[in-house]
Parts: structure tokens; sequence; C-alpha cells
């Protein structure tokens, strides 16, 4: 199974004449140009599609994915406004299947996944409270034979000494760690936000955060090239159960 990850877009309305806006656009153009040449199976997008929350900036976003020749799966981050994305991507029923909260999961696939909503308004930092401790502990009980992918925006881990402390209270990181840990079938954890690529083992899985493709918004990237070229990355899952990850520089 071969998944494309798209994240941290940060897309302004159409009507936007600044430079940052349309670079913006022609960038997350490029990345969705080359992932129909990859024919991933399917496309997830790990928060901050867009600025503002705007409904105008989602409107401008779906015309632009909509291309995509895989089926997209879109989860909040710090940035989105949940009523909005709901209202842009009405049509798509995977962002209605829980009232209080953006998150679901899907089982029409050789891997399951699992998005989890880590996001509150006017909070930057990752939340996992209590109710969502128990939405995402009933979810991965449902189904404890069916390998899984978890997406999430917030990292439940440290980047190195770019992004520590990640979530508004460290025992809300805890517990994820700690539900993770438990369920073996998570054979991978996937992540933005940060806007830099960064793997490492975490709570007995591996884990990944990704480039923004808002390359102005970039971070901790030494190599000038990659710094000013649009990214996404491929996730392969072999029928081995193993996993691989690549960046796709433009």
């Amino acid at each position: 199974m071969l998944i494309a990850q798209i994240s941290d877009t940060h897309i302004l309305s159409e009507q936007s004449q600044q430079n940052t806006g349309r670079l913006r656009s022609e960038n997350l153009s490029r990345c969705i140009s080359d992932i129909n040449l990859q024919k991933p199976d399917i496309v997830i997008f790990t928060g901050d599609t867009v600025q503002h929350g705007k409904s105008e900036e989602y409107a401008h976003l779906k015309s632009l994915i909509a291309p995509l020749q895989a089926p997209v799966f879109i989860i909040p981050g710090n940035r989105d406004n949940k009523t909005a994305l709901r209202t842009a991507f009405k049509d798509q029923p995977y962002m209605h299947m829980h009232n209080d909260f953006l998150h679901y999961a899907i089982d029409e696939y050789p891997l399951r996944l699992i998005a989890l909503d880590s996001t509150e308004e006017d909070e930057r930092k990752g939340v996992f409270c209590k109710a969502r401790q128990q939405w995402l502990k009933k979810t991965l009980s449902d189904e404890l034979d069916y390998p899984t992918i978890l997406f999430i925006h917030h990292p439940p881990f440290d980047v190195e000494d770019h992004y520590t402390d990640g979530y508004r209270r460290a025992d809300e990181a805890l517990a994820l760690s700690k539900i993770v840990s438990r369920y073996p079938q998570i054979e991978r954890l996937v992540c933005g936000h940060v806007h830099c690529y960064f793997e490492c083992n975490w709570s007995n899985t591996r884990a990944s955060t990704m480039p923004s493709i808002a390359v102005d918004l970039r971070r901790y990237v030494d190599n000038i090239e990659c710094q000013q070229k649009p990214a996404y990355v491929l996730h392969r899952r072999t029928s081995s159960s193993a996993f691989t990850s690549k960046i796709r520089v433009l």
C-alpha cells in the first residue's frame, strides 16, 4: 500500500495578491501533479491546510486538491477552523463521523486509517483530553488485528531541540504515549505541525513528521536547495509489513 502525505500548506484565499499566497498555491499544485504520477492508494493531509481558517481559503484549497486521483483524508491543524473545514468538504462522509471532534477511522484498505483530532479552538499546542483518550482506546480495541496507521497534526514526541512540550499538558502527551504503546497493531504514526522531517522510535512504533509544503514557513533545513522546494512524503507498506518513507523534493 502506498500513501502520500501532505501537510502544512497554509493556503491563502484565491483573491490574495500576496506573493506568499501564490507561491503556496503553486507549490501545492506541483505536489498534487507529482502525487498523481506516483499513483498512491490514498493521500493523508495532516493539518494546517489553510492560514486563517476562512471559508474562502477552504474554497481555494478544495479547488487546488480537486485534481488528486486518489482519495484524500484530512485532519485539522491548529490553524484550521473545523466548522469551515467541514462545510467546505461536506461531501466527504468521514468529516461527519464524530460530532465533537474531527476524527475518524477508515476500514477500507489493507491498512486501517485512524485520524486523531489534536486541536482545540484558540490553542496552538496539541490536546488529548479524556474524551479523545476514550475514543482512541475504543477505536483501537475494536480492531486489534487490523494493521493501523495513526495520523495526528501535533507530534506527541520531541523533535530534537526544535520542538518540545508540544501538548498543552504533559499528562495528556503521556496518556497518548501509553495508549499507543499498548496497541501493537499501530505500525506507523505520522504527524505534521513542525514543518520539518523527523523520524524516531516512539512508544513501540515508528513515528515521523514532514516538511511544510509552504516553503516560506519551513524550519530546520540545512540544505538551501531543499529549503526552497516543495516536498511531500511517500509511505510504502509491503506485504511483509515493512514500512519505508521517502521525501520527494520537487
